[in-house]
Protein backbone atom coordinates (compact mmCIF):
# COMPACT_ATOMS: atom_id res chain seq x y z
CA UNK A 1 0.00 0.00 0.00
CA UNK A 2 1.16 3.59 -0.66
CA UNK A 3 0.54 6.64 1.50
CA UNK A 4 -0.53 9.12 -1.40
CA UNK A 5 -2.28 12.36 -0.05
CA UNK A 6 -3.32 14.21 3.49
CA UNK A 7 -6.36 16.60 2.78
CA UNK A 8 -6.95 19.59 5.34
CA UNK A 9 -9.52 21.75 4.97
CA UNK A 10 -9.16 25.40 4.93
CA UNK A 11 -11.10 28.97 4.82
CA UNK A 12 -9.58 30.65 1.87
CA UNK A 13 -7.44 28.56 -0.87
CA UNK A 14 -5.41 31.77 -2.23
CA UNK A 15 -4.19 32.33 1.09
CA UNK A 16 -3.59 28.69 2.16
CA UNK A 17 -1.71 28.55 -1.51
CA UNK A 18 0.66 31.85 -0.67
CA UNK A 19 1.71 30.02 2.37
CA UNK A 20 2.48 26.14 1.14
CA UNK A 21 3.54 27.71 -2.08
CA UNK A 22 4.88 30.71 -2.13
CA UNK A 23 6.42 30.68 1.27
CA UNK A 24 6.92 26.71 1.75
CA UNK A 25 7.59 25.77 -2.06
CA UNK A 26 5.31 23.24 -2.46
CA UNK A 27 4.66 22.31 -6.20
CA UNK A 28 1.07 22.61 -7.30
CA UNK A 29 0.16 19.88 -9.16
CA UNK A 30 -3.23 20.98 -9.68
CA UNK A 31 -5.93 22.77 -8.78
CA UNK A 32 -9.89 22.31 -9.67
CA UNK A 33 -13.54 23.07 -8.84
CA UNK A 34 -15.10 20.13 -7.31
CA UNK A 35 -18.76 20.99 -6.70
CA UNK A 36 -19.07 23.84 -4.65
CA UNK A 37 -15.50 23.08 -2.99
CA UNK A 38 -12.38 23.80 -4.55
CA UNK A 39 -9.23 21.69 -3.96
CA UNK A 40 -5.63 22.14 -4.97
CA UNK A 41 -2.80 19.29 -4.62
CA UNK A 42 0.41 20.32 -3.59
CA UNK A 43 3.62 18.56 -3.60
CA UNK A 44 6.47 16.62 -5.92
CA UNK A 45 5.08 14.94 -8.90
CA UNK A 46 5.36 11.03 -7.96
CA UNK A 47 5.60 11.81 -4.11
CA UNK A 48 3.06 12.20 -0.97
CA UNK A 49 0.85 14.75 -1.88
CA UNK A 50 -0.96 17.90 0.41
CA UNK A 51 -4.80 18.42 -0.23
CA UNK A 52 -6.04 21.79 0.04
CA UNK A 53 -9.99 21.60 0.17
CA UNK A 54 -12.01 24.91 0.59
CA UNK A 55 -15.43 24.36 1.35
CA UNK A 56 -18.06 26.64 1.61
CA UNK A 57 -19.25 27.44 5.34
CA UNK A 58 -17.80 28.51 8.58
CA UNK A 59 -14.20 27.86 9.66
CA UNK A 60 -13.62 25.35 11.38
CA UNK A 61 -13.23 25.87 15.15
CA UNK A 62 -10.42 23.70 15.99
CA UNK A 63 -8.36 22.43 12.40
CA UNK A 64 -6.22 19.28 12.64
CA UNK A 65 -6.51 18.97 16.52
CA UNK A 66 -3.18 16.19 17.61
CA UNK A 67 -2.07 16.68 13.80
CA UNK A 68 0.96 18.18 12.48
CA UNK A 69 2.59 18.37 8.89
CA UNK A 70 6.34 17.78 8.59
CA UNK A 71 8.09 19.64 5.30
CA UNK A 72 11.86 19.00 4.88
CA UNK A 73 12.86 22.11 3.00
CA UNK A 74 15.83 21.47 0.59
CA UNK A 75 17.33 24.83 1.91
CA UNK A 76 15.76 25.81 5.88
CA UNK A 77 17.78 28.50 6.41
CA UNK A 78 15.92 30.43 3.26
CA UNK A 79 12.71 28.97 4.26
CA UNK A 80 13.10 31.04 7.47
CA UNK A 81 14.06 33.82 5.80
CA UNK A 82 11.11 33.97 3.99
CA UNK A 83 8.99 33.17 6.88
CA UNK A 84 10.40 35.88 8.87
CA UNK A 85 10.28 38.48 5.74
CA UNK A 86 5.76 37.33 5.70
CA UNK A 87 6.19 38.08 9.26
CA UNK A 88 5.39 34.28 10.11
CA UNK A 89 6.43 33.64 13.92
CA UNK A 90 8.34 30.91 13.76
CA UNK A 91 9.90 30.11 17.69
CA UNK A 92 13.24 28.46 18.55
CA UNK A 93 13.77 24.84 17.16
CA UNK A 94 13.23 21.44 19.42
CA UNK A 95 15.83 19.31 18.96
CA UNK A 96 14.86 15.29 19.87
CA UNK A 97 18.06 14.15 19.72
CA UNK A 98 21.47 15.59 17.76
CA UNK A 99 20.64 14.41 14.06
CA UNK A 100 17.48 16.91 13.63
CA UNK A 101 15.86 19.85 14.95
CA UNK A 102 12.05 20.92 14.26
CA UNK A 103 10.55 24.47 14.19
CA UNK A 104 7.35 24.67 15.15
CA UNK A 105 5.01 27.14 13.02
CA UNK A 106 1.48 27.24 12.31
CA UNK A 107 -0.56 27.87 9.03
CA UNK A 108 -3.27 30.49 8.22
CA UNK A 109 -5.78 28.02 9.42
CA UNK A 110 -4.38 27.17 12.81
CA UNK A 111 -2.61 23.81 11.45
CA UNK A 112 0.84 23.15 12.95
CA UNK A 113 3.38 23.04 10.18
CA UNK A 114 7.19 21.44 11.39
CA UNK A 115 10.03 22.51 9.18
CA UNK A 116 12.63 20.02 9.34
CA UNK A 117 16.29 20.39 9.73
CA UNK A 118 18.64 17.32 9.41
CA UNK A 119 22.05 17.96 11.08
Amino acid sequence: MKFVWTTIQVSDLDRSLAFYHDLLDLPVQERFPAGPNEIAMLGDAEGTKLELIQKPGPKLEAPGAGLSLGFAPADIGAALQKLAEQGVAVPPPVSPNPTMKFYFLQDPDGYVVQLVEYI
